[in-house]
């Protein structure tokens, strides 16, 4: 070979014909010159991890991945020169080897090319998550093996530079493993996620939260600060569909007073002559007279009427 990095990448597609992975082992140098005179490639499955201690507090288990595999491969650099040649070679392995058909599902199989890249971000702009893209890249490209990627080497990205926005998908362990997708523009620091959360609720969910703590944002951009979810909320204008204001909330407090001291006055009235049929006819007949005197005057809203204010405070029609 030429090049050290000529023999590492011939083992590594003979590896992945035959069905395993590899990782890079020890080397070793002259020193004479520094240049490296061994090194070895060996198979993932080489080796032993060491067992660690269990932990009280412990939730999820490593699963085994070593389980000391011999194969590896030997590159010896060839003196005065800089070409390098097979030293040893070790073909037998300890484990199962994965079928042609799996083949294309190995970590070093993986590789999202441009094209991928690219169909990626345009989905995510018409909110498709990395997971149903994934699937109409196999329905183009005939099937999964021809994709060399997996849904889950899309997680990060797999920025779009004339948009000025960074993609990021994230995967939510503690739903499932659910895929979602935030869109994050870098100018004002605004993002929609594909749960829609906020567009639901007016709240932002914890994924658009988590990105924007990653990027050492202390708080909240305005924009995410609904009036209905402030101290606020009731202090500001309420109107109708029409555009009318509802009522004075510079007084309201005072008007609120007034009103709980007329039923408080009411009830005392009520109370006092509930047990003289000729009191309660006289007081129907004041109520009555008053009402009639209320209707009369017209333009009078029956404080019953709770959906426009409503409305209003959910910032919704």
């Amino acid at each position: 070979f030429d090049t050290l990095q000529q023999g590492i990448s011939f083992y590594e597609n003979y590896a992945r014909v035959s069905g395993f992975e590899t990782r890079l082992y020890s080397t070793k140098k002259r020193k004479s010159d520094g240049k490296i005179s061994l090194k070895y490639c060996v198979c993932n499955k080489e080796g032993f991890r060491e067992t660690p201690r269990l932990q009280s507090n412990c939730k999820k288990k490593r699963p085994i991945t070593r389980m000391g595999c011999n194969a590896r491969i030997t590159l010896k650099l060839i003196n005065d020169q800089d070409n390098y040649i097979i030293f040893s070679f070790h073909e037998g392995h300890t484990h199962p080897l994965t079928t042609p058909n799996s083949a294309h599902h190995s970590k070093q199989s993986r590789n999202l090319t441009l094209a991928h890249k690219k169909y990626i971000m345009d989905n995510s702009r018409a909110n498709i998550g990395a997971t149903k893209s994934y699937r109409l890249m196999k329905e183009h490209v005939g099937g999964y093996h021809n994709m060399a990627a997996s849904p889950v080497s899309t997680v990060d990205y797999s920025m779009i530079p004339d948009e000025n926005i960074q993609i990021v998908t994230l995967i939510d362990h503690k739903r499932n493993s659910k895929m979602h997708t935030v869109r994050h523009h870098l100018e004002n620091n605004s993002a929609e996620c594909t749960c829609k959360m906020y567009e639901r609720e007016g709240i932002p969910c914890r994924h658009i939260l988590w990105v924007m703590k990653e990027k050492g944002l202390k708080s909240l951009p305005a924009a995410y600060i609904k009036t209905r979810w402030t101290k606020a909320a009731m202090n500001m204008p309420m109107f109708d569909l029409g555009g009318n204001l509802i009522e004075d909330t510079t007084n309201m407090e005072a008007v609120k007073k007034k009103v709980g001291h007329l039923w408080s006055e009411i009830f005392t009235c009520v109370s006092m002559a509930e047990n003289n049929e000729d009191c309660l006819d006289d007081f129907m007949k004041l109520i009555d007279g008053f009402k009639q005197s209320l209707l009369s005057r017209g333009n009078l809203q029956a404080s019953g009427d709770k959906g426009k204010q409503m409305e209003t405070l959910l910032d919704c029609p």
